[in-house]
């Protein structure tokens, strides 16, 4: 007769979840880090009670907002290259629904993450309860059932023995390669306190290893073809690469080949700033070196990415003849815009294409005209991140901090105008150093992703800071992971840069041929009297150091202290909102704009976007 171990649901889950490990280059590291949780009724007299006796070895963090918690969380899996993760407790109801907002940050950035969630009652009992929405002609329906749409894995405990199913299942999602994302797990609020007698093999340890696939020989031999018949090859390089473990595969085979390689957003630091098959940055937020490359390309080596709008200039940046190829662990992703998909892990596929064009080269001239343009670049953001008498800027904040930080500090930022000017901007030091969020393009994921990062940073590089750049709108939406950091001993360095409300939309708003109306806080016709929010005083409440500096060179000072400091601080600096844009390396961007307007600056505004979409690839 098989061993029995009689436990609740919730104990099973959690004694199930400690016992999972993963082999990471031959050392074995339990898979799941921990988790955050706010609890309530939904969770904590049963999750919780769980929770207590596995307090060491799956420490739960205590969150001040379950939206926080979840950005956290993905932060926390982008710095351990999705190897591990956290899971996320909630209790029913509406802290279940905070949740939502980072699920789907989760899901577009294809990071694991395990949420643990309160439900209503199986039993159907005590309807209708606190906090339950109701349904007439579906009880079944119900708040969690919205976490369908932005997850990879979703499940309701119905029953004690489903979980000998669903665990395995949930976990297999958020380790594979090209179907990664969050798990979603609701249990009832009855069922979770409900005991079975569960087979003790169930809780044995288990050592997980990340599937390497290896692609089709014959989709390697028509990419290899293709690129050695290509005159102008470039590579494009996403954030697969790094999640694959690819970086040093990559850069061999860019040199190798002489391949010139560009970067995407989520790609950023997978070369350093000064090797010299660096072009840049590409797309949208790019650089000219890039988009000039890109735009020359007659073949275009895809390697792990998604092929976002503003990677590709809403599909601009490539020329309509150019080929593509897709070198992508998710064939969903590797067949995109008529590429020639190359479905399997980029590690093994960079290889395996590199045997194939064995002693194939690029033309000497088309990377040396690559890098020409790249000097050139470089010689603009040089004169971009400068201060001296101009309007303080993103690029100054930028240029300042690249300039005093350590090799491996971490550098977090998202939404807003922050991303574009840290990916045009950064020089990367550091392989997988820099963290911008924009597959969700998420406010508030700032300082909450950089409380997840310290965290996974503490376990490997404890020494290296955390750097956080966030806008003033971003800190005013989520902020309060400040006082999280200065509770768990999590330091952060956090520069606020003020200029005013939402000061990249106005931006947007003026190039779209509007007049600034309700982003800058002084254009809000609904304010009576705008005044400037004390962000020092702020942070200082939440227990962090905290300082306030009035020019780039202050600035330098400030974040010298804040690397000296032993917690957390928080340094504030007004940029202007109008002046110190990058202006350089933009591609052109699908908005929608109105086609009628009374003012003619805005139809003249329609025509011009309109004008741009003649260099769009068609999607066939």
């Amino acid at each position: 007769m098989q061993d029995t171990i009689r436990l609740t649901v919730a104990q099973a889950i959690l004694r199930w979840l400690v016992q999972q490990f993963i082999d990471i280059d031959g050392v074995e590291t339990r898979i799941c880090g921990g988790g955050f949780g706010i609890f309530g009724h939904g969770n904590v007299p049963c999750l919780g009670e769980a929770l207590y006796p596995l307090r060491d070895e799956l420490p739960c963090y205590r969150g001040q907002n379950e939206q926080s918690m979840g950005f956290a969380a993905a932060a926390y899996a982008k710095y351990h290259l999705r190897r591990r993760f956290m899971f996320c407790t909630a209790s029913a109801g509406p802290g279940t629904a905070n949740l939502l907002t980072a699920a789907a940050l989760a899901h577009a950035n294809r990071l694991p993450m395990l949420m643990l969630c309160g439900d209503t009652f199986l039993t159907r009992l005590p309807d209708p309860v606190l906090q339950q929405l109701e349904h007439f002609g579906n009880p079944a329906l119900g708040l969690n059932d919205a976490f369908k749409a932005v997850s990879r894995y979703w499940d309701r405990i119905t029953h004690p023995a489903q979980i000998l199913q669903s665990l395995p299942a949930a976990l297999a999602t958020m380790l594979d390669p090209a179907d990664c994302g969050p798990a979603f797990i609701g249990l009832p609020q009855d069922l979770q306190g409900w005991a079975w007698d569960y087979p003790q093999a169930f809780f044995a340890k288990r050592v997980h290893r990340i599937r390497r696939q290896s692609p089709d020989t014959l989709e390697i031999a028509e990419a290899a073809a293709l690129l050695k018949a290509a005159r102008r090859p470039v590579i494009v390089a996403g954030g697969g690469v790094q999640y694959s473990g690819a970086v040093e595969a990559l850069t061999a085979f860019a040199q190798t080949h002489g391949i010139p390689v560009v970067e995407t957003i989520a790609g950023r630091a997978n070369l350093l700033a000064d090797h010299p098959l660096n072009i840049g940055p590409l797309g949208v937020t790019g650089s000219d070196s890039a988009n000039t490359i890109a735009g020359a390309a007659d073949v275009v080596l895809a390697v792990g990415t998604r092929l976002q709008d503003f990677t590709t200039g809403s599909w601009t940046v490539f020329a309509e003849g150019a080929r593509l190829i897709g070198l992508n662990a998710g064939r969903h992703d590797a067949a995109k815009h008529r590429s020639l998909a190359v479905v399997g892990d980029a590690r093994l596929g960079l290889q395996a294409l590199d045997a194939a064009l064995k002693g194939h080269r690029a033309a000497a001239d088309w990377t040396a005209k690559a890098q020409a343009e790249r000097k050139a670049w470089d010689a603009y953001v040089a004169g971009n991140v400068a201060h001296g008498n101009r309007p303080n800027s993103y690029a100054q904040a930028i240029g300042v901090v690249n300039a005093l930080c350590h090799p491996r500090d971490r550098v977090v930022t998202a939404a807003g105008g922050l991303p574009a000017e840290v990916t045009a901007n950064w020089r990367t030091l550091g392989i997988g150093t820099v963290d911008v969020e924009f597959g969700f393009s998420c406010m508030g994921y700032e300082i909450a992703g950089g409380w997840g990062a310290r965290i996974a940073q503490t376990e490997a590089e404890p020494d290296r800071d955390t750097i956080v750049f966030v806008g003033d709108g971003s800190y005013l939406l989520l902020n309060s992971d400040i006082y999280s950091s200065v509770l768990t001993d999590k330091k952060l360095i956090i520069l606020v840069l003020d200029n005013g409300g939402f000061a990249v939309i106005n931006k947007l708003q003026n190039n779209t041929g509007q007049a600034s109306f309700n982003n800058l806080i002084k254009d809000c016709p609904t304010v009576a009297t705008p005044f400037a929010v004390d962000f020092e005083a702020h942070a200082r409440a939440m227990g962090a150091k905290a300082e306030t500096v009035a020019n780039p060179a202050e600035l330098a000072l400030a974040f010298q202290r804040a690397k000296a400091a032993s917690k957390t601080t928080v340094i504030v600096m007004q940029v202007d909102p109008y002046d110190g844009w990058t202006a350089q390396g933009h591609a052109w961007w699908e908005i929608g704009t109105p086609e009628v307007s009374s003012l003619a600056s805005v139809t003249a505004s329609h025509d011009k976007v309109e004008a741009g979409r003649a260099a769009q690839r068609p999607g066939l």
